[in-house]
C-alpha cells in the first residue's frame, strides 16, 4: 500500500506542535522552565553553540574515528532515554493517579513507573527494531514534549532570534558548506530518531538504508523510484518553540469561538510555518535535499508577526523593551 509521504510527515509535525501546546501550560506548573527569566535574550546562546558545534563533533568522529560512533549511538539512546523518562513523566502525571503510599513505606507513583515503562520500551524498540514507524513514533514523542520545554523556556524576543539565526545557519549548512548532509548520512545509519522517516509503502525496510546519500543519488538517477522523504527531527521542533512561546507569554484576551488572543496567534503560527511546509515539499519533490529551516522558521515568523499585529492591533509583537 502506497501513501502520500508529504501527507505522512504533515501529520507528525502538526500533532507535535499540538502535543506540545497541551504540554505548555502544565510544564510550567511542574517547574520544567530551563531559566527563571525566559525573556532573557542570553538564553539563545547555550542553544546556538550546541546545535553548531554537535553537527562538527558527531562528523569530526566519523571523518577521524569511525569506530566511535557506535559508542556515540549508545551514548545518544542514553540521552533519548532520559529526555522521554523526564518530560513523559510530567505528560502522564497530568492524568494518572497522584503517588499513592504503601504499607510496606514505600510509595508507588503511576506516572513515574507509566514514564520508565514507555521511555524503556522505546529505547529497546530502537536497539532491537529500527524500523522508520519505530524511529518516527520515538521522534513524535521527543519532539511534543521538547518542543514544549523549549518553548516555555524561551520568550519571545529570543525565540525570535533563535529562529531567525538557525535559518540562516541551516542554509549555510545545506546549500554552503554542505555539512548538514553529511551528517545526515551520518545519523541516517544510526537509526535514531534524529530523522524522521515517512515511506511510501508500509513495508519499506529502513534498516536496509545505511547511506542517505545513496538514496539520494538513485532518487536523482531515477525520479520516480523515492522511497522515502527524510525530515529532520530539529525541522520539527524548531518552529514550535514560537508556537509555543507566543501561546505561554502573550496576553489572553477573548477572541472568539473560545479562542484566546494568544491561542490565536500560536495557531497562526502554526500555520504560517505550514505554508512554509508547503513549498519545502514542492521542492523536495524534485529531488534535491532542502534546508527545511528557512522555509519552516520563515514562515512560522512571518505567520506571528503578521497575527500580533491583527490581533492586537500593536507592532510590539510582545517584545518587552527595552529587551532583558
Amino acid at each position: 500500500m502506497r501513501f502520500p509521504r508529504s501527507l505522512g510527515l504533515l501529520g507528525l509535525y502538526v500533532g507535535a506542535q499540538l502535543v506540545a501546546l497541551g504540554l505548555a501550560f502544565p510544564f510550567i506548573h511542574l517547574g520544567y522552565q530551563t531559566t527563571a527569566n525566559p525573556g532573557a535574550v542570553s538564553n539563545v546562546i547555550p542553544y546556538l553553540v550546541i546545535i553548531v558545534v554537535a553537527p562538527l563533533g558527531i562528523l569530526f568522529l566519523a571523518g577521524r574515528a569511525p569506530s566511535s560512533l557506535s559508542v556515540l549511538r549508545y551514548l545518544l539512546l542514553g540521552a533519548i532515554w532520559f529526555a522521554l523518562l523526564y518530560t513523559l513523566y510530567g505528560a502522564f502525571s497530568l492524568f494518572l493517579p497522584a503517588p499513592l503510599g504503601l504499607t510496606t513505606g514505600y510509595t508507588l507513583d503511576p506516572g513515574l513507573l507509566a514514564a520508565f515503562l514507555v521511555a524503556d520500551t522505546a529505547t529497546l524498540a530502537l536497539l532491537m527494531e529500527p524500523q522508520w514507524y519505530v524511529v518516527d513514533g520515538v521522534g513524535f514523542l521527543a519532539a511534543g514534549s521538547l518542543i514544549a520545554l523549549l518553548g516555555i523556556s524561551l520568550g519571545i524576543l529570543p525565540a525570535l532570534i533563535l529562529l531567525a539565526a538557525l535559518m540562516v545557519y541551516d542554509a549555510v549548512a545545506v546549500y554552503g558548506t554542505k555539512h548538514m548532509l553529511s551528517l545526515a548520512d551520518v545519523v541516517t545509519d544510526m537509526k535514531l530518531p534524529i530523522l524522521m522517516v515517512m515511506p511510501a509503502r508500509a513495508g519499506f525496510d529502513y534498516s536496509s538504508v545505511k547511506s542517505l546519500k545513496e538514496h539520494r543519488e538513485s532518487v536523482h538517477e531515477a525520479p520516480g523510484s523515492r522511497e522515502a522523504t527524510f525530515m529532520g527531527l530539529g525541522d520539527v521542533i524548531i518552529p514550535g518553540i514560537l508556537v509555543v512561546s507566543a501561546f505561554v507569554f502573550l496576553p489572553a484576551h477573548p477572541l472568539a469561538a473560545g479562542i484566546t488572543s494568544n491561542l490565536g496567534v500560536a495557531l497562526l503560527s502554526l500555520v504560517g510555518s505550514l505554508l512554509g511546509y508547503g513549498i519545502l515539499m514542492g521542492l523536495v519533490s524534485r529531488g534535491n535535499p532542502q534546508a527545511g529551516l528557512p522555509f519552516l522558521n520563515g514562515g512560522a515568523i512571518v505567520g506571528y508577526v503578521l497575527s500580533y499585529v491583527a490581533i492586537y492591533h500593536s507592532w510590539g509583537l510582545g517584545i518587552p523593551w527595552p529587551p532583558l
